[in-house]
């Protein structure tokens, strides 16, 4: 039940991390930078749990604090570029994070041992769920509280005018402008955004997996983090977490006994899907068919 669980975390975290990408997509922006605020949100938490001893949840938010903060920062010169020159400056961002803290060490004396982020070895003494007698279920529930709560929000926003100028700037910068929008301010803010998601999923992560390093924020989790959003389609936020469950439920985890094999079956599932739905799987059809299906539809209830 324990390996469950922990997966059902996992998904969770992860699907921050899409959502993270996700607002920042909706503006036409494709930022590999993800895995950097994230980086960022699970070292600041961890050093504020395990140095300072604060209790999880404002050093979750102090966390993604300064994660959105570095977002707000990437935001400005980030809209001086577009298309792969994004991508290149955002990975380009996101090492400079990773080698930030593969040379961090602080480490604070805390009875008979030493505790905080040590450079080369990682970062090993997160374990505030641990010492305060927190259950896997409890913890499991912790996180699907902020997943909740962030799906909530974004799906609100979408169906607000925050989303439709969100999408209008991601749809046509120029017609954007013309009706008066701010592409500025509209861009740096979805990016600040997202790095503040991203800031809470890496704090989630940083305590669940009780210990992290340099290597656990690579380009391939900065892929991965545009790889949910553009799978599960940018039409609603429950695209995200059907792309989460698709990749790290089915073949991540599902394909394990195959071994090495499971990365080539990895990239031929992940080509099949874009190809049969190349707007996502979650794409706009497929909301229409749930929706008359679980009743939602107007039309369906008054037998047009």
């Amino acid at each position: 039940m324990a390996y469950y669980l922990g997966l059902v975390q996992l998904i969770g975290i992860h699907t921050l991390l899409g959502l993270s990408a996700y607002i920042l997509m909706l503006t036409g922006q494709l930022s590999l930078g993800q895995a950097g605020f994230f980086a960022i949100g699970a070292y600041s938490a961890g050093i504020l749990t395990v140095i300072f001893q604060l209790p999880i949840l404002p050093a979750l938010f102090v966390g993604a604090l300064i994660a959105a903060f570095f977002a707000f920062l990437v935001g400005f010169p980030a809209l001086r570029v577009k298309g792969l020159m994004l991508v290149v400056a955002t990975i380009a961002f996101s090492e400079f994070v990773r080698l930030f803290f593969f040379n961090l060490s602080w480490r604070v004396p805390r009875g008979d041992i030493s505790v905080g982020p040590d450079s080369t070895n990682g970062f090993r003494e997160i374990r505030y769920f641990v010492a305060n007698g927190w259950s896997a279920w409890e913890i499991t529930a912790f996180v699907w509280v902020f997943v909740i709560l962030v799906m909530a929000l974004l799906w609100w926003a979408d169906r607000s005018r925050t989303g439709a100028v969100l999408r209008a700037v991601g749809e046509d910068e120029l017609a954007a402008q013309s009706v008066g929008i701010n592409l500025t301010a509209v861009k740096v803010a979805a990016m600040t955004a997202g790095g503040f998601i991203a800031g809470i999923g890496g704090g989630l992560y940083a305590h669940t997996a009780t210990y992290v390093d340099h290597l656990t924020f690579t380009v391939l989790l900065a892929t991965f983090a545009i790889a949910y959003p553009i799978l599960g389609g940018l039409s609603s936020v429950f695209g995200t977490l059907l792309a989460v469950i698709f990749i790290q439920g089915v073949l991540v985890e599902g394909l394990r006994f195959l071994g090495d094999w499971r990365n080539i079956v990895f990239g031929l599932m992940i080509i099949a899907a874009m190809n049969l739905k190349p707007s996502g799987l979650f794409d706009a059809p497929t909301a229409r068919i749930l929706k008359r299906a679980i009743g939602l539809d107007g039309r369906g209830q008054n037998g047009a």
